[in-house]
């Protein structure tokens, strides 16, 4: 059985969908303004691999993940800029081109660091018409009012508000993280439907029943998720930092706009990021993307190996030296895959039920990767190791089957492998023969042939290894 933690209930439970074998996954997308950061790249690895486990148990996902291309201010409070428009006016370029090109640079992201793509991703900018709908269903049922600069909700008609965050509605309209708008009848109240400012021309802007304006952030993901996913769906799945605000206002406007609770049954949030001053944050002015990985010639499925290697719900402190060790490490593994033979069809059946037990008790990849390293110690057959580390990575999704794309890893053609091998043999005799001058020969040639790969030859306590260099 599938365990995970339930923000929304504040326990691990037992996974069981509404549909079954069906799943609806609904994941918070970005909002396209600026490259991705490795704090943001995080949770969508972890969101991965939710997907990723769902459907090792044999769940039908269905994943929808947005794209916020309009809408997402620079305060809280529902006052600033637009960050899209704010980004094309520092860029000195059209907002469109801007939502374009980072949301390509995103996807882009996702592909290296082996992220399955989601099967629907809806663009705020697409579905005005579905938001505009959604806050007529609102008003009609009294959870609405206008302002001078717009249509907000009233926090205070939802007895529920807060309770994801285990707030009371009292902490929540002290509000604890926004800063406050006289424009609002209480501080927790967000804007639907946003006026577009007088004597002035957005370069995203759209007529509705109340006036030329634009969407709210939180409006987006509530009428897109429910028109992909139906108004009551399985798993809804963030960074931490949606709990308070984001994913509060989420709720309440869903479940006030249908009637029905709860909107999801199942939230889950990943932790922050972050560096050991503190986390990481476009904000914060700390960002490190993912191009600065590869400038540094580092692999950036070690990125995703070292966030597998922290449990979804605990910091992760990132560091340089630790993202370096994860890429060697890693290597490795790689080697060792490229210079196996045939792939056995049995596996390790011993540790691929410990590895489903271990992502089972709400994704701990810790564990599981702890049971595949020791399973690789083993005394099964390297053969047998290698079939259940096919099973695994449908799971982890670190390239480990022979077959997989690896940036900046050349594998070894078989020619090569058995060249290599077969010298790996001889010099093994001549150290054996206590034969030195040969060994060291044998050796140097060996690492020849390994240099336009990256890779060279190296005597360790557990024997000759081919590592990266």
């Amino acid at each position: 059985m599938l365990k995970l933690y339930n923000t929304r209930t504040k326990r691990v439970e037992d996974f069981r969908p509404i549909q079954p074998p069906h799943v609806g996954l609904y994941t918070c997308g970005p909002t396209v303004y600026n490259f991705v950061h490795l704090g943001n790249l995080r949770t969508y690895i972890f969101e991965d691999v939710l997907r990723r486990v769902l459907e090792f148990n044999g769940y039908a996902v269905q994943h929808v993940m947005n794209i916020t291309d309009v809408g997402h201010l620079t305060s809280d409070a529902d006052t600033g800029e637009d960050k899209i428009e704010q980004s094309a006016r520092r860029q000195r370029t059209t907002a469109a081109e801007i939502a374009r090109t980072y949301t390509a640079a995103f996807l882009e992201d996702l592909q290296r660091l082996n992220i399955l793509p989601a099967h629907a991703l809806p663009k705020a900018t697409a579905t005005i018409e579905l938001q505009i709908n959604l806050i007529k269903r609102l008003t009609e049922r009294g959870f609405t009012y206008r302002t001078t600069d717009g249509i907000y909700f009233e926090t205070s008609k939802f007895p529920r508000y807060g309770q994801l965050g285990g707030q009371s509605a009292q902490d929540k309209l002290a509000g604890a993280r926004v800063d406050h708008n006289l424009a609002k009848r209480q501080p927790a109240d967000f804007a639907l439907w946003k006026f577009s400012p007088p004597n002035s021309h957005r370069q995203m802007e759209w007529d509705s029943p109340w006036g030329v304006g634009f969407p709210g952030w939180h409006l987006e993901c509530s009428a897109m998720s429910m028109h992909e996913l139906g108004e009551q769906f399985d798993i809804h799945a963030g960074g931490i930092d949606h709990i308070p605000v984001h994913h509060e206002n989420e709720i309440a406007q869903s479940e006030a706009a249908t009637g029905k609770h709860p909107f999801v049954n199942f939230w889950l949030h990943g932790e922050f990021l972050v560096l050991p001053e503190k986390r990481m944050g476009k904000s914060e002015g700390n960002i490190i993307t993912l191009a600065d990985v590869t400038e540094r010639g580092l692999q950036p499925l070690a990125f995703r190996y070292l966030v597998l290697q922290t449990h979804y719900r605990s910091k992760l402190t990132f560091s340089w030296p630790a993202l370096e060790a994860t890429h060697q490490g890693l290597q490795r593994l790689w080697l060792m895959i490229d210079t196996a033979g045939a792939t056995p069809k049995i596996g390790c059946a011993e540790f691929e039920q410990r590895f489903r037990q271990a992502i089972n008790n709400d994704l701990d990849t810790p564990q599981a990767l702890s049971i595949m390293h020791e399973m690789m110690k083993s005394e099964y057959p390297f053969s047998a190791k290698l079939q259940s580390l096919t099973v695994f990575e449908r799971v982890l999704g670190l390239g480990l089957t022979q077959d997989a794309k690896r940036d900046h890893f050349q594998p070894l053609d078989e020619s090569l492998t058995a060249t290599v091998q077969a010298l790996m043999r001889e010099r093994e005799e001549a150290r054996q023969q206590k034969n030195w001058p040969r060994a060291d020969e044998l050796r140097l040639k060996i690492n020849a042939l390994l240099a336009p790969f990256r890779r060279t030859l190296e005597d360790t306590a557990d024997g000759p290894e081919i590592r990266p260099h």
